[in-house]
C-alpha cells in the first residue's frame, strides 16, 4: 500500500433525477483536504439539504483517518419547481369583505375589481410545490452518489500526493543517515584529540619541569572520553532511521508515530551536539537538526 498525504483535492458534477437542469449538471461537489491533527469535516449544503449531514459526514469518516475536509455542495436553481402563487383564503375573504364595505359606503362607487384585492398586501403568497417524497429520495440518493465519488477522487489525488511525499521522506532519510555515519566517524576520534589537547595544555602549563605520568594522563583522557561518548545517541539515530523507513514501506497510516518519530530525531541531535568535543562533529550535529526540522514539516503532511 502507498502512503497517503492530508493534501488533495477532488470535483465531482452529477446530473438529478428529476432532468430539470438544462445543461444537465444538477449538482457540484468540492472538496479540499489539508492538514490535520485529527479528522475534522466541515460540510457546506444549500438550505433544505442539511438532513444530508450525518450520512456524508459517516462516509468521509469511514474512508479517511487525519486531514481537515471541507466539501462544499453547489446545487442548481433549476432543478427546482418554479415557486406559483397561491391566495390566503382568510387574507383574501377578509379583503373582498373590507373592499365590499367601503364600496358600499360610497355612493356611486363601482363594485371592487378582484386585481385590486389581489393586490392588497398578504393577499397572494408565493409558494415552491413540495416535491413528491420519491423525488427527493432519488435526487438525496444522487447527491450522496456524488459525494461518495468526490471521496473516491480526493482518495487518488492524497494517494498520489503521498507518492511524492515518501519519495521526498527518503531522501531526507538518507540525508541523515548519511550525516550520523559522518558523525559516527568523527566521533571515534575523540579520544586521541582529547589526549592531544590534554598534552598540550599540560605541556605549556608545567613547562617542562615535571611530567604527568602515563597512567594519570589516561585517566583523565578516559574520563574526558566517557563525558563526550555519542556512541549511544548515534546507535539510537540509526535505530530511528530504521524503523522511520519500516513505517513508510508500511502502507498503514503512519502520521501519528512519523511525527513522534522526528521528536525522538531532535533529542539524539541535540545531545549529540552538547556533548561534541569538535568543531567538526559540532557542524554535524547542527546539519542534522536541519535535516530533522525538513523531516518534521514533510512528516506534518502524511495522514
Amino acid at each position: 500500500m502507498a502512503l497517503f498525504s492530508m493534501t488533495g483535492f477532488a470535483r465531482q458534477v452529477g446530473t438529478l433525477p428529476d432532468g430539470r437542469a438544462p445543461d444537465g449538471t444538477g449538482f457540484v461537489w468540492e472538496l479540499r483536504s489539508v492538514n490535520g491533527r485529527g479528522l475534522d469535516v466541515r460540510l457546506r449544503l444549500p438550505p433544505g439539504l442539511e438532513m444530508l449531514e450525518p450520512k456524508l459526514r459517516e462516509a468521509a469518516t469511514a474512508r479517511f483517518r487525519r486531514g481537515n475536509i471541507s466539501a462544499t455542495l453547489t446545487v442548481k436553481r433549476d432543478d427546482r419547481p418554479a415557486p406559483r402563487l397561491t391566495p390566503d383564503p382568510v387574507a383574501l375573504e377578509q379583503a373582498i369583505a373590507l373592499a365590499l364595505d367601503v364600496a358600499a359606503r360610497i355612493p356611486g362607487c363601482p363594485p371592487p375589481r378582484a386585481e385590486a384585492i389581489l393586490a392588497m398586501p398578504g393577499v397572494l403568497r408565493s409558494e415552491v410545490p413540495e416535491a413528491p417524497e420519491a423525488e427527493n429520495e432519488a435526487k438525496h440518493a444522487a447527491i450522496a452518489a456524488g459525494f461518495a465519488r468526490a471521496l473516491a477522487d480526493l482518495a487518488v489525488a492524497r494517494e498520489q500526493e503521498g507518492e511524492k511525499l515518501a519519495g521526498i521522506l527518503g531522501a531526507l532519510l538518507d540525508e541523515i543517515a548519511a550525516l550520523r555515519d559522518q558523525a559516527a566517524a568523527v566521533a571515534a576520534t575523540q579520544p586521541a584529540a582529547h589526549r592531544a589537547r590534554l598534552s598540550a595544555a599540560l605541556a605549556e602549563l608545567l613547562e617542562g619541569e615535571r611530567r604527568v605520568p602515563d597512567e594519570r594522563l589516561a585517566a583523565e583522557v578516559a574520563l574526558l572520553a566517557q563525558k563526550s561518548d555519542v556512541r549511544e545517541e548515534l546507535d539510537r539515530l540509526g535505530a530511528h532511521i530504521v524503523a522511520a523507513r519500516a513505517l513508510l514501506a508500511g502502507g498503514e497510516p503512519a502520521g501519528r508515530r512519523l511525527e513522534f518519530l522526528t521528536q525522538e530525531f531532535g533529542r539524539e541531535a541535540n545531545t549529540l551536539g552538547a556533548k561534541s568535543a569538535s568543531l567538526g562533529l559540532t557542524g554535524l550535529s547542527l546539519d542534522l537538526k536541519a535535516a530533522i526540522e525538513r523531516l518534521r514539516e514533510q512528516a506534518a503532511n502524511v495522514e
